[in-house]
């Protein structure tokens, strides 16, 4: 009797997840990711030609401003609750340039700023990004160690 409990439960219990798990059309998704991130890269690239072009900016310089203005951009549509929205849309389109990792540092800050400037901002705002930006520093240093003991062999 009690086995026969069990195996209605479980039956329910798998009716249950498959009516409230999502269903997703992966071909559709990944679309959705590859234009996204398209437009992104093709942003990024108007705005290189823009201050190479105009501007008569060198390689190096127009790259650090293409930089900055995708991270602004990025952080500015994270502030009007408009970034989430292209991420729930695009995915991974949308998460993985320059721009997704801009918005993984503000909106936590943004999240946690009614908690003070230090206890919610300052605390938060490297949830997401802390350990990366410390893993990158960590094997710097670690590399130029290693260059730096190579020299003398």
């Amino acid at each position: 009797m009690n086995s026969l409990k069990n195996e209605k439960a479980k039956k329910e219990y798998e009716q249950y997840v498959n009516e409230i798990t999502p269903k997703h059309n992966l071909p559709l998704q990944m679309g959705k990711a590859f234009v996204v991130g398209g437009l992104i890269c093709v942003l990024g690239q108007a705005i290189l030609n823009l201050c190479q072009n105009m501007f008569s900016m060198t390689s190096e310089t127009a790259g650090s401003w293409c930089s900055l203005l995708l991270v602004g951009l990025s952080v500015l549509l994270t502030g009007l609750n408009l970034y989430q929205k292209i991420v729930k849309f695009a995915g991974a389109g949308a998460l993985v340039p320059i721009t997704g990792f801009a918005n993984s540092v503000a909106a936590p800050a943004i999240e946690y700023q009614k908690e003070g400037q230090v206890m919610g901002i300052g605390c938060k705002i490297f949830t997401i990004a802390g350990p990366v930006i410390l893993y990158g520093i960590f094997c710097s240093w670690l590399l130029g160690v290693i260059y730096w003991i190579s020299e003398f062999f």
